[in-house]
């Protein structure tokens, strides 16, 4: 890419490593194409590129490269184009897998990692009382500010070698796997005869598959070996899972070190941190944005990653009413403006560019950098819309994405605790190609770094077979389709995918947009208006929302026409 041409907020690519393609390698090659030349100025890679066990990457053992997924030399590959990259970093958490977890589970008392994540009854102690389980149960008043993401407590108990039950905490997806007994594994256990330990481990066995616990299995006829085969059961359970890393410990800001230093070293030039929120625990305070916990924690980060020249995203949702993107800013962050997907869908809906530019000139005059998107990895942002559109008018956005295929994403089950809608943002737009260009339009004049997820690009459309395939808690599966290299090809042959590479370019390299360009934007009726300029260089976007139509039109510094694109 020539940077010369490249404005310092160019557009990003946002896909799994196996999105395109199957690998990375793919990927890369993908991006050596003529078409895609000066499309793009980042590329987020979605963390399935580290060695990963769960949440599509999410659950991370360590950071070194998916050996399946990627190599050095396809990051090497993406750099030379001039395109550099984002990558994530998990703060709250870690693979059980990872080998901080597996000695804990190994050594027990004797791990020098058994402080790396947070033992419950330690930090509990003194503020609550232990129950007959082996954990201790918080006083009410201690965890009344707490949000925990799953019904109960965030534990998961960990067997340690000499029998004991210690609770970690456990804010996300947790699994216990108790593997099947062979019959000659009883024998050499306990005192028992061949054809008794054939039907003792059928009995065991299916019962296992049923989902029940050892505790829970009923031994009748067997109750002399319930013991023995309990004891067998738990000492060899296994754990899938992420574990609540402990940030008071040492070692867990030598991980964080050690990390910064290798994604560095990976080329990322952003670094989004994931689940930040939910690190800086306290009794007695929220465990998700803690103040000042988290302003704290998000300080010493960025220390590390100033040795690096790294720029921190930190990843939060928040209703508009609270405020986070604004303390983020002040603060020095870039942030993500989770509002414009669902502000789009909305100013579609009403016939009107009202919010989108009041919006717009908020984040202009308050000089916030956002990265931008309309469809990501994850739903369509609904929380983080409250106090910015009315909530009747929220509700109307989730009936009618649910009407186009969408799945409601609640927390605990609870309607009035919106989160997301699950679909793909060509899909929420009722699949329509018109619709979808006006969109990207939009997200091209509005301030920040545009991030633009891959399935949207491809005009992907709600997957309804994936999110069977994954089964219960799959909805997310609806918009993370892998595409191979035929379909890719066949899409890049159609009119959307080329009006929309067209628009990348042109936001990529027209040197009226960049992060100190001015905006102005009006907006009447359902007419709008957004107006570039940087120096002489000047971009703009006439909209009407009553039609989906459009014209751009855009002049470098010596006021010749350097682009135009208009949708009737």
């Amino acid at each position: 890419m020539n940077r010369e041409k490249s404005v310092d907020n160019g557009p990003m690519l946002n896909a799994y490593p196996d999105s395109m393609g199957g690998t990375l390698t793919d990927i890369a090659a993908f991006l050596q194409k003529p078409e895609l030349k000066d499309v793009f100025q980042s590329f987020y890679i979605l963390p399935s590129i580290f060695n990963t066990d769960l949440d599509r990457g999410f659950s991370v053992i360590d950071y070194e490269l998916n050996e399946q997924l990627a190599e050095s030399g396809d990051l090497e590959a993406i750099r030379k184009l001039g395109i550099d990259l984002k990558l994530d970093f998990i703060l709250n958490h870690a693979s059980v897998l990872s080998r901080q977890f597996q000695d804990i589970v190994k050594n027990g008392e004797n791990s020098g990692y058994k402080d790396f994540f947070i033992n419950w009854n330690r930090f509990w102690e003194g503020y609550g009382e232990m129950t007959e389980e082996g954990y201790i149960k918080p006083e009410a008043e201690y965890i009344k500010d707490m949000f925990f993401r799953k019904p109960g407590l965030p534990i998961l108990m960990v067997r340690f070698p000499d029998g004991k039950e210690v609770p970690y905490w456990n804010t996300f997806y947790q699994e216990v796997q108790y593997r099947r007994l062979e019959v000659q594994e009883l024998m050499n256990a306990m005192e028992i005869q061949y054809s008794t330990a054939v039907k003792l481990a059928d009995m065991v066995n299916r019962s296992l598959e049923e989902g029940k616990k050892p505790k829970e299995i009923q031994y009748t006829g067997f109750e002399k070996y319930e013991a023995a085969v309990t004891e067998l059961l738990e000492s060899s359970r296994r754990y899938l899972g992420q574990m609540d890393l402990n940030i008071k410990s040492p070692l867990v800001w030598e991980y964080y070190q050690e990390t910064l230093q290798k994604l560095f070293g990976y080329g990322a030039k952003i670094v989004r941190l994931d689940a930040f929120a939910y690190a800086p625990k306290e009794p007695g305070e929220r465990n998700f944005l803690n103040e000042p916990g988290t302003w704290e924690l998000l300080e010493k980060i960025q220390e590390m990653a100033d040795q690096y020249h790294l720029s921190l995203l930190p990843e939060i949702h928040a209703s508009y009413e609270e405020g986070i993107y604004e303390v983020l800013a002040e603060k020095g962050y870039m942030t993500y403006d989770f509002f414009l997907p669902g502000l789009v869908l909305d100013a579609m809906k009403e016939k009107s560019g009202a919010v989108l530019a009041a919006w717009a000139q908020e984040l202009q005059e308050k000089q916030i950098r956002t990265v931008n998107m309309l469809g990501c990895h994850d739903g369509i942002p609904l929380l983080d819309l409250k106090g910015l559109i009315p909530e009747e008018r929220i509700e109307q956005l989730i009936h009618t994405l649910i009407e186009r295929g969408g799945y409601v994403k609640n927390l605990h089950g609870q309607k009035n605790m919106y989160y997301q809608v699950n679909a793909t943002f060509y899909s929420a737009l009722g699949e329509d190609d018109r619709k979808l260009l006006f969109a990207r339009a939009i997200q091209m004049f509005m301030p920040g770094k545009p991030q633009v997820w891959y399935l949207d690009l491809f005009v992907g459309k709600n997957d309804y077979e994936a999110v069977k395939r994954a089964g219960e808690g799959g909805h997310k599966e609806i918009n993370r389709t892998n595409l191979s290299e035929e379909e890719i090809e066949t899409a890049m042959k159609t009119e959307i995918v080329q009006k929309q590479l067209e628009l990348l370019r042109f936001r990529n390299t027209c040197p009226a947009f960049g992060f100190h360009s001015e905006l102005s934007v009006s907006a009447k009726g359902q007419k709008a208006e957004f107006r570039w300029k940087n120096e002489k260089a000047s971009a703009v976007l006439y909209l009407s929302f009553d039609t989906c139509s459009f014209t751009i039109q855009a002049e470098d510094e010596k006021g010749e026409s350097i682009f135009e694109m208009v949708q009737e």
